[in-house]
């Protein structure tokens, strides 16, 4: 990266700010300022010379000071569905994906927040390839804007920080990310149709719960005993279930809870009764997830006709539940496969090796 300023980095008014100031600096009208600004997220120009609204001297002085950095696409796969999946190089090398679901109108992209995970959960194709680093402000909502740069340009309607690595352990750098996903000033997705998902991180959670934007919270359950939870995904250790169950009850919005089934593992009757009854606690809404073939990691799919009965016992249970339809199954489409495939994994990290929780 160069020694200019990134001026992605920046929450959108002090972008603002910024730019008018250095508009006048440089003996332009401040409103300059503010079209530089709309150019950066809301009609993103791929660089400085692409915003031809402005008097070229000043588009020079702009690239003199400041840098809008790109993300590299390195693969870009298509499934039969509909479903898109981006590979993503980065500066240093390393790789994100960020996954396009259309639904009619509806367009959902799924992002990534680290590259890599260290919380190693036993069914995650991320967790299996270790963890690098956290992401940057502009790097994470640059998926998205990189995605508005295309030709034709993909605009998303709904975004879930669902992809590559644990959001709420990079909270510093996701809560600028949100910012710069739902201002108007900037992308401009409305906060309840941006989910932000997490295994439990509790600081993390409270530190969304004070946001005063309406952002959606699901929730990594996955199984619901401590036990199996716990050999299922390590973090359960830190961050046990009942903890888990009494933020969810505190948080202002209803609470999704995601849970992969995995045939044999945690898709029995009891177990479907024993997550009803967390549901309940906490008024929580259940999406079931078909375990994708491709990050299974030894895992098998629960049997349809297990998945439907898993659905119902929820459903007597007065708890609202739904099957996440799969996607993308002739691409690799589950979170982390197309990086591995690509760049082969690397020795895991543990979960202590993440940058801190801020909530600040």
């Amino acid at each position: 990266m160069s020694d200019r300023t990134n001026i992605l980095d920046m929450r959108p008014a002090d972008a603002v700010a910024r730019l008018r100031a250095f508009a006048v600096e440089h003996g332009v009208e401040a409103y300059r300022g503010n079209q530089v600004a709309r150019r950066l997220w809301t009609t993103p120009a791929a660089s400085f010379a692409d915003i031809v609204e402005l008097p070229a001297a000043f588009r020079g002085a702009l690239n003199t000071a400041f840098e809008m950095p790109r993300l590299t696409l390195a693969t870009r796969q298509e499934s039969a569905d509909g479903t898109q999946k981006f590979l993503f190089r980065l500066h240093d090398g390393e790789a994100i994906e960020t996954v396009v679901i259309p639904d009619g109108k509806r367009v959902t992209v799924c992002i990534s927040s680290q590259a890599g995970c260290a919380l190693q959960c036993a069914f995650c194709a991320t967790g299996a390839m270790g963890f690098a680093r956290n992401l940057a402000p502009w790097e994470i909502a640059g998926q998205v804007r990189e995605l508005m740069l295309l030709d034709p340009p993909l605009r998303p309607t709904n975004v879930v920080f669902m992809g590559m690595g644990e959001p709420l352990m990079n909270w510093r750098h996701v809560a600028i990310a949100l910012t710069l996903l739902n201002d108007p000033a900037a992308i401009g997705i409305g906060a309840r149709h941006i989910t932000v998902s997490t295994v439990g991180v509790l600081p993390g959670i409270e530190a969304l719960a004070a946001r005063p934007e309406q952002f959606r919270l699901a929730i990594s359950v996955h199984a619901p005993l401590d036990d199996l939870r716990r050999q299922l995904m390590p973090i359960n250790t830190k961050y046990p279930l009942a903890d888990v169950i009494a933020a969810a009850r505190a948080f202002a919005r209803r609470v999704t809870f995601e849970y992969v089934l995995l045939g044999g593992v945690n898709d029995t009757p009891d177990h479907a009764v024993r997550l009803a009854e967390l549901a309940a606690d906490c008024g929580a809404f259940v999406n079931l997830i078909p375990l994708h073939p491709g990050g299974g990691l030894g895992f098998n799919r629960s049997a349809p006709h297990a998945t439907a009965a898993f659905a119902r016992v929820l459903r007597a249970h007065n708890v609202e539940a739904a099957v996440r339809k799969s996607r993308g199954l002739d691409i690799s489409a589950a979170c982390g496969q197309l990086r591995v495939e690509r760049l082969g994994r690397r020795p895991p990290a543990g979960a202590d090796q993440h940058a801190d929780v801020h909530i600040a």
